[in-house]
């Protein structure tokens, strides 16, 4: 895994590189208007950023909005190393507390909690919390060093739940890809991981009292490209369509 984050980390160096190429080639083409917006943000993020991107694009003519969809903690170490970013959005404070003064002012926009999702038609049966503790239950985490993983600690500690996963991923998506093809009888995700799923996974809600709310910050990266697109950005996430956007997919007001 780790080999895997160093390539990732490689990767972007090579294509903070290419920006610069590119950004020097805009330069010369800049009275076309062509700008690109880099943001980094957590995998849980996917689907309601695309669909505000789309919007953004369309009030920001020659404006391309780029994603690195990944766990918050594997962008911290990418930003860290000097990849191209001008907006980080993390599924945890402590990620965004992690870049110190690199991430300008920021602010919370979201909250989450886990669910429980399961392969369509819940082969395994599982029905309540106390379930992923059974013997010989496939059980797929979060790894505890990103925001779904602390999640899922802070819920088992909460709920005096052993739990022993027969695998920690680096992000909530890959937990979720495990659960959507079977490899594992069950996964502790977001609820707007299993809204977005649909049919190919079945939630099993955690009650709210047993649960654990995760609070998502964004921020303007001091090393921005595009630091005024990066502004706007942020503010177009804050705002009332942006919330909206969010809620509808499950996210809950910061």
């Amino acid at each position: 895994m780790k080999r895997t984050l160093v390539k990732k980390i490689a990767l972007s160096l090579a294509l903070a590189a290419a920006a610069g190429s590119t950004l020097t080639a805009c330069g010369s083409s800049s009275s076309a208007g062509e700008k690109t917006l880099t943001v980094f943000a957590a995998s849980s993020l996917k689907g309601t950023f695309t669909s505000l991107a789309a919007t953004f694009e369309a009030s920001h003519p020659g404006v391309k909005v780029v994603f690195d969809f990944d766990g918050s903690a594997a962008l911290v170490t990418q930003i860290k190393a000097g990849a191209p970013a001008d907006v980080f959005a993390s599924a945890a404070t402590k990620n965004m507390t992690a870049l110190g003064a690199t991430a300008v002012s920021p602010k919370d926009f979201a909250t989450n909690v886990l669910e429980i999702a399961a392969p369509s038609g819940n082969p395994a049966h599982v029905t309540d919390l106390s379930d992923l503790a059974r013997s010989g239950l496939k059980l797929v985490v979060c790894d505890p060093a990103v925001p779904c993983g602390a999640a899922a600690a802070t819920l088992a500690t909460k709920n005096h739940l052993t739990l022993s996963p027969v695998s920690k991923e680096q992000s909530v998506a890959g937990v979720l890809s495990k659960v959507e093809t079977g490899q594992a009888d069950a996964g502790l995700v977001y609820v707007t991981d299993v809204k977005s799923a649909g049919s190919k996974v079945v939630g099993i809600a955690i009650p709210k009292a047993d649960n654990v709310t995760s609070t998502y910050p964004i921020a303007v990266l001091s090393s921005a490209a595009q630091t005024t697109l990066a502004q706007q950005w942020v503010a177009f996430v804050l705002s009332s369509e942006g919330q909206k956007v969010l809620h509808d997919a499950g996210f809950g007001a910061a």
